[in-house]
């Protein structure tokens, strides 16, 4: 059952404004390479489009998707990219755009290529961060997360320097619901529909109605090899929310990663396939006791080469799901 989420004007109005919310020089380093935002028609909905591959000094980190959408009553942002001065020019483009407060933010999942740029909209925003329950996995000593937190971040200060520093901090959210929920805000509606655990343990998709537009994390990745390789991925229940997707039936999407398209049902279709592929020969060579590294060796992957991240995602990805679908068949 979904659930309707209210903050009461008065009570998000009551929200201190950051300290730094005046400050007109952030301390966050400049990029060299402007995000470039883009309309989808006729709507007032906006989206930034990350760089293919993988975060790095080359793409300075801007390698996810983001958008936000202008209602008369405010503005919602989907995600926040994957460092504070993408955050930050994300924000400075909303204030470009309109002078409307930003009221909430939502965070397709807990991976640092999605939420560094929280820090900028903390710091500079009173918008109320909204996740998955199971963002609250996203910690150093958790077991089960999937990108400990403080190594990633470590990682990032050195790949991502100086656009991660030691001044980058992870900013939790500050409410989290478990299945889903409905925001009503300026005459729209904003579904976040629980989908994990699929690409991480705290997916979520935000379908915008009446404009039937569905931002859709990392569980649809359009022209993009997906990552895959971490302890909580279940292709399983990635397959059942993409299959939530397609009942959504969007008239347009935006993927975590990936080009948008009005031709839903194709982008949904790219991420399908491939787990489809990927999972056909790991299952044959797991139905045949075939050890993994001839299994993947043998396997014609032509189909997929040549598209952005195969070299750094696809045998980690296959890897993983070979131990998915081994791991289900001794629980038969």
């Amino acid at each position: 059952m979904k659930k309707l989420l209210r903050v009461t004007v008065l009570a998000w109005a009551m929200l201190p404004l950051p300290l730094l919310a005046q400050s007109k020089t952030p301390d966050y380093a400049p990029l060299t390479r402007p995000i470039t935002v883009d309309q989808v028609p006729g709507k007032d909905i906006f989206y930034s489009i990350g760089r293919p591959g993988i975060p790095g000094k080359e793409n300075e980190g801007n390698t996810s998707n983001a958008g936000y959408v202008v209602t008369s009553e405010g503005v919602v942002v989907f995600d926040a990219l994957g460092t504070p001065s993408l955050g930050w020019a994300l924000l400075q483009d909303i204030r470009k755009r309109t002078d409307k407060d930003i009221r909430y933010i939502v965070a397709s999942h807990y991976h640092a290529d999605h939420i560094y740029g929280l820090q900028a909209f903390r710091d500079h925003s009173r918008a109320v961060i909204i996740a998955q329950d199971h963002s609250g996995d996203y910690s150093e000593n958790k077991e089960t997360a999937d990108e400990r937190a403080e190594v990633r971040l470590e990682q990032r200060r050195e790949a991502l320097a100086p656009w991660v520093d030691e001044h980058t901090r992870v900013i939790p959210p500050d409410m989290t619901f478990a299945d889903n929920v409905t925001i009503a805000l300026g005459g729209k509606r904003f579904s976040l529909i629980s989908a994990g655990p699929a690409h991480s343990s705290s997916d979520i998709m935000m379908m915008v109605e009446p404009d039937s537009v569905l931002f859709a994390g990392d569980i649809v990745q359009n022209g993009r090899i997906p990552f895959m390789n971490s302890d909580d991925v279940s292709t399983t229940h990635w397959l059942q929310g993409l299959d939530e997707v397609l009942a959504l039936n969007p008239k347009y999407i935006i993927p975590g990663h990936g080009h948008p398209s009005a031709a839903a049902k194709e982008a949904i279709a790219f991420t399908r396939d491939y787990i489809l592929y990927v999972r056909k020969a790991m299952s044959e060579a797991v139905a045949n006791w075939v050890d993994f590294d001839p299994a993947y060796n043998s396997t014609d992957w032509s189909k997929y080469r040549d598209y952005p991240a195969f070299e750094s995602n696809n045998r980690g990805n296959a890897y993983r799901i070979f131990l998915e679908l081994e791991a289900s068949q001794f629980k038969k």
